[in-house]
This record gives C-alpha cells, sequence and structure tokens, in this order.
C-alpha cells in the first residue's frame, strides 16, 4: 500500500519543519513525515529547508543565535515518534546554496545521530546530491537511503546510476514519473517516494502506478486516496 508521507510536517496548520507540524502530523495519522537537515557553524544538526533563516545563515551561525522555532534533528524525530522519518540532508553545489560540505562530515553526523538514538530502522536518508549519497553508502551499507531526483535529470538513467550505487530507492519528481520509468524502477529493485504531490487526480495516478510513498503538501487528502483506493474499499 502507498504510504502518506507529511512534506516538512502538518504545515496547513503550524510552520514547516517544525516540532508543532510533526506532532500535528502524527496525530493526523500519517504513515512518515519528510524534514530538512543542515548543520549549524557550531556542528548542530538543525531542521530547517532554507539555508538562511532571519537573514541568518545556518551553515554560518551557532545554534543558539538562531530563532527558538528552528528545532534540532534530535527534538525533532522525538516529536516524530511512531511514524517512518525521510531525513534529507540539504547538501548541494547550488547557486542559493552558501555553504557545501565537501568532506562527508555533515552526513556523517547525520548517520551518527540516527544510531544514537535508535533510530535506523524507522528512517531513509536522502539527498539531491549524488556525491553525498554516495557517501553514505559508502560508510553505511545498511540504512535506508534514497536519491532526490529533480525535474532537470534524465530519469532512466538515473535510476541505473541509484541500482549501481546501491541505493534503496529514488525521489523523482512526480512530474517525471510515468509506466516507463516505474517499471524501469521496479525491475531494478528500487523503492519510489514521489514529491510532491498535492491534487487527488495525480496521487491517484501515483498509487496505480505503484509508489511506494507519496511525499505531500495535503497529508489529509493523500490519507483519504490511498484510503479509497485500497482493494475492496
Amino acid at each position: 500500500m502507498t504510504a502518506i508521507i507529511a512534506h516538512r510536517g502538518l504545515h496547513v496548520v503550524e510552520r514547516e519543519n517544525t516540532l508543532g507540524a510533526f506532532r500535528a502530523a502524527v496525530a493526523l495519522g500519517v504513515d512518515g513525515i519528510e524534514l530538512d537537515v543542515r548543520r549549524t557553524a557550531d556542528g548542530t544538526l538543525v531542521v530547517q529547508h532554507d539555508p538562511v533563516v532571519d537573514d541568518l545563515v545556518i551553515g554560518e551561525t551557532s545554534f543558539a543565535e538562531l530563532p527558538t522555532h528552528v528545532a534540532t534533528l534530535d527534538q525533532a524525530l522525538d516529536a516524530c515518534a511512531g511514524v517512518q522519518v525521510n531525513v534529507e540532508i540539504k547538501n548541494s553545489r547550488h547557486v542559493n546554496e552558501p555553504t557545501y560540505d565537501e568532506t562527508g562530515q555533515l552526513a556523517r553526523d547525520v548517520v551518527s545521530l540516527i544510531y544514537d538514538k535508535n533510530w535506523s530502522s524507522s528512517v531513509i536518508i536522502s539527498c539531491f546530491d549524488v556525491v553525498t549519497c554516495a557517501t553514505i553508502r559508502s560508510f553505511d551499507e545498511r540504512l535506508p537511503l534514497a536519491w532526490l531526483l529533480d525535474w532537470q535529470l534524465d530519469v532512466p538513467a538515473a535510476l541505473t546510476q541509484a541500482h549501481v550505487l546501491g541505493f534503496n530507492a529514488v525521489n523523482p519528481y512526480v512530474g517525471c514519473w510515468n509506466q516507463t520509468t516505474a517499471e524501469l524502477a521496479h525491475d531494478l529493485g528500487l523503492d519510489v517516494n514521489v514529491w510532491t504531490v498535492n491534487d487527488r487526480p495525480t496521487m491517484e495516478r501515483m498509487v496505480e502506478l505503484g509508489v511506494n510513498a507519496i511525499i505531500t503538501d495535503d497529508p489529509a487528502l493523500g490519507l483519504n486516496v490511498v484510503a479509497h483506493k485500497r482493494p475492496g474499499a
């Protein structure tokens, strides 16, 4: 059955990527929560999508200097207890990203925290940066790992690359997903978690294509769609 993952928590009622949004999503009954992780200047892993918050560059600011609504990854996992968490590591060579970790230490820190908190059976790590994904797989063969695919990639080629690199899954942009790519992913043994799907017809089509999970800003709608697409429903 297709799982429903709340994108950045239930941010229709709470600020996205906050403890309140995560707790609200759990209370709604989602299967999982997607959140974004960055590292502060003093090495704290925090949950925030954008590299800048209140004019502060997270990678150049200590945790104590950040706004109080910015949670640590440690706190976020506690708030997500009972569901799977897609931990997206925000590390990419992009014009909008002021910092990039070339050492692999950010990835190692995330993985270490996951093991320290005994969350290894309830997370999947993802990143747009294939080097970061490959780095994780080079030192850890167990954690579920997904390569986030944007719309500019050659998706069939990316699926083959993900398979060769030993990733468990891909998280493709929904507009790039179709019957052909679904069949290839199945043949390669890759799980598929599509993003970001917010309307009923597209959700229904993704369920019919057999995706493993739908990442959505409207998890209540997603739960309704999945419930009505179940056999015999």
